[in-house]
């Protein structure tokens, strides 16, 4: 086999054998098949995409390139959670309690973030003593006994991937909904879970800008997944402006916190209530999707959701009083209101440019070597729709330096008011399973 003769095939718009693909990815993991070569295929799928079955088999030869994390000492149906990404997407935090408070194991390999704020892991460790940095077999005892840990990132997760992504970013590859949907997936089923929730993002703050595209990904992604025996759905959910209120990591907790007390905003509890319902049901704790939101709404109603956060927490070492006394989170030197210049209707907030303006304050890494302060971001007081009056606040800013011109000027910039009333942004477009 030769991979000249692949990149032709896939070239001319011909479909590769399952052979054909782990020869491809074999052969660039090991380093005998040179990067100039993968990225003339990678191009070539580019313009000629995949099948399903190309897409699957891509998928597993990635997750076969590296090690694969063995789930089956935890008892129950694992199920996880995937989101695309964006700006204030807080989900995990309150998702891993309030599924776990009803049953269903939590298995959680979660890294630490570049981009507008920390990953999962950089927020939890806002909260003093967190620490993932257990072994294989606590987390397995952890979650069996409580239904919920996180642990870092670790091991040789699908190294193809790695490579792969590297080459894509640097060779005008990266949009391509075969290569995107098996990167995703990849990751997620060498991570060892039985079914998986996606939550893929649309609009301006999102790595997919429109619906129509959001759409394409969802579908290759839950087709994936079922393809290769995970049963898997995804939702699609609005980013054209950042979810919840609260953009950087302690500010984040926070309102985790607050949404699991059944006092978060409206759109993220609307958000953690669909996706939980999703995960409640593919674990296997409820009949349907109307039952599996009764458990999660009553789970918050009557304190266990809250309780299961605490357990969490001072299980892996956290300081769990910091459910009952936030103030304990890091806290900004300095808080600043920017206050709208006139009246009218909040008509944009542009997702990713207010999620800059969060890691100009410090709360996200512009690279792996940033160091993040988890005290810093800002805080929405006003949502796409709302009226707003000259002189009242739009944006708490939460800050550690005095001089926050470039901040506020790029807010400014990103937050538009209108003069006639705008309707708010559909929150949840689509839910697929097929």
């Amino acid at each position: 086999m030769r991979m000249v003769d692949l990149i032709e095939k896939k070239r001319d718009g011909h479909e590769l054998s399952t052979e054909e693909i782990n020869f491809i990815i074999q052969g660039y993991t090991e380093g005998s098949i040179p990067d100039y070569q993968v990225s003339a295929f990678t191009m070539a799928v580019v313009f000629q995409g995949m099948t399903e079955r190309e897409r699957a088999d891509l998928t597993m030869a990635m997750v076969k390139s590296g090690d694969q994390i063995d789930l089956s000492q935890i008892e129950g149906i694992k199920v996880d959670k995937h989101s695309t990404g964006g700006v204030g997407d807080t989900t995990t935090l309150v998702l891993g309690p309030l599924v776990a408070s009803v049953g269903v194991p939590v298995a959680k390999m979660s890294g630490r973030g570049l981009g507008h704020t920390g990953g999962t892991i950089d927020k939890l460790e806002s909260v003093a003593g967190f620490h993932v940095e257990i072994d294989s077999s606590e987390f397995t005892e952890l979650v069996n006994k409580n239904k919920i840990a996180v642990i870092g990132q670790s091991g040789n997760l699908t190294p193809a991937d790695k490579k792969l992504y590297a080459l894509r970013d640097v060779t005008g590859t990266v949009e391509s909904i075969p290569l995107i949907a098996s990167s995703i997936m990849s990751k997620k089923i060498a991570a060892g879970a039985d079914a998986i929730v996606l939550d893929v993002k649309t609009g301006a703050g999102a790595f997919m800008k429109t619906l129509e595209d959001s759409r394409e990904l969802a579908r290759a992604m839950v087709g994936i997944g079922n393809k290769v025996g995970r049963r898997t759905m995804a939702v699609i959910s609005d980013m054209s402006q950042p979810l919840g209120f609260a953009i950087g990591n302690a500010l984040e907790v926070k309102e985790a916190i607050d949404t699991l007390r059944g006092e978060g905003p409206e759109d993220l509890t609307e958000l953690c209530l669909t996706l939980g319902s999703h995960m409640v049901y593919l674990g296997g704790k409820a009949h349907s999707l109307k039952e599996a939101r009764s458990l999660l709404e009553e789970a918050i109603q009557n304190g266990s959701a809250l309780e299961k956060l605490k357990i969490f927490l001072s299980s892996q070492g956290g300081d769990a009083t910091v459910v009952d006394n936030p103030e304990k989170l890091p806290q900004a030197k300095y808080t600043f209101e920017l206050e709208a210049k006139e009246d009218g209707y909040v008509s944009e907030i542009i997702a990713d440019e207010v999620g800059t303006a969060a890691m100009l304050l410090g709360a996200g890494r512009a690279t792996k070597e940033s160091v993040i302060d988890l005290a810093v971001g800002l805080v929405l007081r006003k949502k796409i729709g709302d009226q707003v009056n000259k002189g009242e606040s739009l944006v708490t800013i939460y800050s550690n330096f005095e001089d926050i011109k470039e901040v506020s000027e790029k807010l400014y910039e990103n937050i538009k008011i209108a003069s006639s009333k705008v309707e708010a942004p559909t929150l949840i477009y689509e839910e697929i399973t097929e």
